[in-house]
Formats: C-alpha cells, sequence, structure tokens
C-alpha cells in the first residue's frame, strides 16, 4: 500500500510548462513580463491594492519590517508581539531589524488571543505580528481592533492563507466577502513549494500604502529606483543609467516562478474547495475517536484549509511514530518557537502555545487524496493511540 505523506504539491505540468516555455522563448527568466504579470492577476483575484512579487514569504516579512520601521522611525529594541506557534522565519524577520519580538499566547485556534496581545503591550511596542496558521483567521477582527486602538501597526504572516476569504463565506466573489490581508498594514504570502499555490519558492507582499509598495520595490532590488525590466522598456539612449537611492537586497521574484503561480492561481480556489471537503471528511471520520481535540476554524470565513491539525495527548511523538509504522506520515506545525535557544528567554510565557506544540499533529493534506485516504490516516491515528 502507498504510504501516505503529508504534502504532496499538485501542479498543472502542460500549462505550466506552456507558461515557462515563453519566458525561455523571449529570452527572459528574471524580473519582468511575468512577474508583473503575476502581481496583476494576484490583485485582481484577491482585490488586495498592490502586491510586490519576492523570492520567498521569508524575505517579504524581513521587507515589511523594514519598510514600517523605516517610515514611523522605530528605535532598536522596539517592540513587535508575535506568536511562539509558527515557523521561525516570522520570528528571525523581526530580529533582523533589531527589533524585540515579545511573544503572546494563543487561542483555541492555535491563532493570537487578543487578550494576551493586549497584557503585552508596553510603551516600546510598535507593531503585531498575526500569523494565520493553516489557513485560519482565528480572531482576527479582535486583534486588529486593539491594533487600532492602540496605534500599533499590524502585519499578516499570511504564508498558509492563499484563498482564505474573510465576511460571507458563501461566495468568495461578493463584494462582501474579502481576502486576507485586506485590512492589515501589510501582508505576506508564501508560494513555497508545498503551499497551497506552490512554486519551488516565492511569495507576495502586499502593502497597504501606495507609497510603501513602490519603495519595497527598491528594497528588493538593491535600492536601486529603476529594474532592469523598467528600464528595458524605456525610451531613450541611457537605458543602464539609474540611482541607488539606499543599501537594498536581492529579493525580488523571477519570472520562471511567477509562471508556476499564474497557473496555479487559476485553480487556487478549487483546489482550495476541495482541502475544505478533506478537512469535512476528516472531522466525521475523527468525532468519535477519543483522545483527538480538534483544532476549529473561525466562524464566518472561508479557509484555505493549508493544514488540518488535532491535538492528542503527551505522548505525540509515539503516536506520530505508530503512524509512521502503518505508512502514514503526519507533521507538526509547529514547535514553541521558546524552546529553540535563541528564544528561550521567554520560555512559558506562553502556556497554551507550549501545551498546543507537545500535543500538535498535522495530518496529511494535499489534493492528491480522497475519501479513502482520509479513512486510512483517521483509522492509522486511531491504532496509534491505542499503543
Amino acid at each position: 500500500m502507498e504510504p501516505v505523506a503529508l504534502f504532496v504539491p499538485t501542479f498543472r505540468i502542460d500549462e505550466a510548462l506552456a507558461e515557462i516555455r515563453e519566458c525561455l522563448e523571449k529570452g527572459w527568466t528574471g524580473l519582468g513580463f511575468k512577474t508583473v504579470e503575476f502581481e496583476r492577476a494576484w490583485t485582481d483575484h484577491t482585490r488586495l491594492p498592490h502586491a510586490h512579487f519576492l523570492s520567498s514569504a521569508s524575505a517579504g516579512l524581513h521587507l515589511a519590517f523594514r519598510l514600517l520601521k523605516e517610515a514611523d522611525g522605530w528605535a532598536v529594541g522596539d517592540e513587535v508581539i508575535t506568536t511562539p506557534l509558527t515557523f521561525v522565519s516570522t520570528n528571525h524577520a523581526i530580529l533582523y531589524e533589531d527589533l524585540q519580538p515579545v511573544f503572546a499566547d494563543v487561542d483555541e485556534t492555535l491563532c493570537l488571543d487578543p487578550a494576551s496581545v493586549e497584557a503585552r503591550i508596553t510603551p516600546r511596542t510598535r507593531a503585531v505580528c498575526f500569523v494565520g496558521l493553516g489557513g485560519n483567521p482565528g480572531r482576527w477582527d479582535a486583534v486588529r481592533e486593539v491594533c487600532r486602538r492602540r496605534g500599533l501597526r499590524l502585519v499578516l504572516d499570511a504564508a498558509h492563507m492563499a484563498g482564505t476569504w474573510l465576511g460571507d463565506p458563501g461566495n468568495p466573489g461578493d463584494p462582501g466577502n474579502h481576502h486576507a490581508g485586506s485590512d492589515a498594514d501589510v501582508a505576506v504570502f508564501s508560494f513555497q513549494a508545498v503551499k497551497n499555490l506552490p512554486t519551488a519558492d516565492s511569495g507576495m507582499i502586499c502593502f497597504a500604502d501606495a507609497g510603501l509598495d513602490a519603495e519595497v520595490r527598491k528594497w528588493s532590488w538593491m535600492g536601486i529606483n529603476k529594474d532592469t525590466y523598467t528600464r528595458t522598456l524605456s525610451a531613450g539612449t541611457y537605458k543602464w543609467l539609474y540611482d541607488v537611492e539606499h543599501v537594498g537586497f536581492k529579493y525580488h521574484g523571477n519570472s520562471i516562478m511567477a509562471a508556476l503561480g499564474l497557473v496555479g492561481l487559476r485553480y487556487m480556489e478549487e483546489d482550495n474547495a476541495w482541502r475544505r471537503q478533506l478537512a469535512a471528511w476528516y472531522e466525521e471520520e475523527l468525532a468519535d475517536i477519543p483522545g483527538v481535540e480538534r483544532v476549529p476554524m473561525a466562524p464566518g470565513c472561508t479557509p484555505s484549509r493549508h493544514l488540518y491539525q488535532v491535538l492528542v495527548g503527551d505522548d505525540r511523538d509515539e503516536v506520530m511514530a505508530r503512524m509512521n509504522a502503518l505508512g502514514v506520515y503526519p507533521g507538526v506545525h509547529y514547535r514553541d518557537n521558546t524552546l529553540y535557544r535563541m528564544y528561550a528567554h521567554a520560555e512559558g510565557t506562553c502556556p497554551r502555545a507550549r501545551r498546543a506544540s507537545e500535543r500538535l499533529v498535522s495530518l496529511p493534506l494535499h489534493l492528491r487524496l480522497g475519501r479513502p485516504e482520509v479513512a486510512r490516516v483517521a483509522a492509522a491515528l486511531r491504532r496509534a493511540l491505542r499503543g
């Protein structure tokens, strides 16, 4: 029997090759016509006002904190409230800018608890970084209200949220429904290899402010005020002439990854609907298994369902090993960051995140699964819990 893997990306290979072939035929594989096309397609689909295509979501998070720090005049050591239950790139990005991550606890959705966020605010707090874990918006509206009332910037780590819609869940195209990130100061999406909209690795940064969107395009290309593609389109003799306004990074995306993204975007809503169907089958299969605590989705949303997560007992690692022996390979998203040496100063400050970290299991969830595979995973979990 074939093993059931946690993640297996699905690509529409012929369509993807056709998009990539156009890049090769034009001789333009870097930043250029496909990256511009993907940015436009993303804003058209999500109705977010701005989008800039990058080499990764990690690069996007770094640029989010860099530009907000520059725009608002934050000082070294100023604080960003964040979650310990995330991939470390979220919190590394805060440190890149000599800012201080301050960990707040999570609620039952495994996203930031607004009460814990408010309790962590100090005179040096400048922003909150909200992670939509697994595509779950959690109590986003309440956290946003805290930020507005307290004058804090709000950064959305939307790495798992490509295709998460908030508002009226009945129709993603309804004007009353809005895509995750539409009411953040900046949202950063991931198109890494196993995400809901997979490339090989890339991301999108979406600022609410047009001025910051213009600035980020310089910061992602060495501080140069006119990228190579723009200069190629320019009239005049001196197309090589540009200015370097400040130090910058080489974080821009390329046309090969954008080509993959353009194809994936055509199918994102359809694919996410299938993920939600898989999640619904998991809900049915797991309903009567004792010792399994299902992580709830926030009400009133249409989630991307990047993850399906449950909590088991404190023998989680043994349970996962038993599932592996049955040919099922779950994962863990994520380990409490305060268990890592560099964040250990905050250990013990977020008890709900710690409890979840010790019990979390991410069950296989990808487009190549169907009802039989979901039933097989559930049966393996049932057996594994029995020991």
